[in-house]
């Protein structure tokens, strides 16, 4: 099998178990989990910089006042992401939140439409019209949007759409994002030991090590998904994203009996049809044009 296939199914696996990790902090406030977790992402990826011996081409990347820019918007866009995800997961909304992730690729789509001037194909609003539907019924049975789901899609869609103007690398991107937060999260973990709140240090040792371990749990996936990006197309990594939210819902219903009501399954299952509409014409598309880049 293809070493980027690989990668990249190891990078979803990682992502699909990640509220197996954040339940096992569930006893930790979400605001300290974001702040540990911005804390030992960086401090990884400055080890990782080290290493590779990249500091001085990430510094003239980096103090680019455009690229600042830039990332001072992404890095408030992912850290509101992070801290709805880890709040959903431990509040008992693994399953809504996996939702977000499955119509994340239709909101790129749709982002892409309005703010980049892209042009769809015909067959691409119907998995857009499909999804909607699902939304609306989703909204109807609850007797209320579900925010969590769109909070996560919109977020994560948004901070995609402002990465798009940067040419730095994703592990030159995440050391940038979480440098940009790291005395802010310094703070909030310093107000919290002083409000006698702080759990760092003050538990037992395997909520310090899951604590250190979320910068683990954060960077390891995204250098797979760099390697990965390297062997296999994008179109590929488009199916393989799946991977995550199934594994998220799986576990929500299963691991945690979190409840699957039959409205939910309606809903679901409309945004599942589009889904594998919407994936089925992009893997159609793509192969129709190398076909056509092959014949020329």
């Amino acid at each position: 099998m293809n070493i980027g296939i690989i990668l990249g199914i190891i990078t979803y696996l990682l992502w699909g178990i990640f509220p197996i990790y954040w339940k096992a902090l569930k006893h930790v406030p979400a605001d300290q989990i974001l702040a540990h977790r911005i804390i030992w992402s960086l401090v990884i990826m400055l080890l990782v910089t080290i290493i590779r011996k990249q500091g001085k081409i990430f510094w003239r990347k980096v103090t680019n006042l455009k690229v600042i820019g830039i990332f001072l918007l992404a890095s408030a866009l992912i850290a509101t992401n992070w801290m709805i995800y880890i709040w959903a997961v431990n509040s008992g909304y693994i399953i809504e939140s996996s939702l977000g992730y499955f119509i994340n690729p239709l909101v790129n789509v749709l982002l892409g439409v309005f703010f980049l001037k892209e042009t769809m194909r015909p067959w691409q609003w119907v998995p857009i019209g499909l999804a909607a539907v699902g939304v609306i019924y989703l909204t109807v049975s609850y007797g209320s949007l579900p925010w969590i789901s769109l909070a996560l899609a919109f977020s994560f869609g948004f901070y995609g759409l402002v990465k798009k103007t940067t040419t730095l690398l994703p592990t030159e991107s995440l050391t940038m994002e979480t440098g940009i937060m790291f005395i802010p999260a310094l703070i909030w973990v310093w107000i919290a030991n002083h409000n006698q709140t702080g759990v760092f240090l003050h538990t037992d040792l395997r909520t310090n090590l899951l604590l250190v371990g979320a910068g683990i749990a954060t960077v390891v996936p995204l250098l797979t998904f760099a390697a990965a990006l390297k062997h296999i197309p994008l179109s590929l990594i488009g199916i393989l994203q799946y991977i995550a939210p199934t594994l998220q819902f799986l576990i929500g219903v299963l691991v945690y009996d979190e409840p699957f009501t039959s409205s939910q399954l309606v809903g679901f299952s409309i945004i599942w049809a589009a889904l594998i509409l919407f994936s089925s014409e992009s893997w159609y598309h793509s192969r129709k044009s190398r076909a056509l880049a092959a014949s020329r």
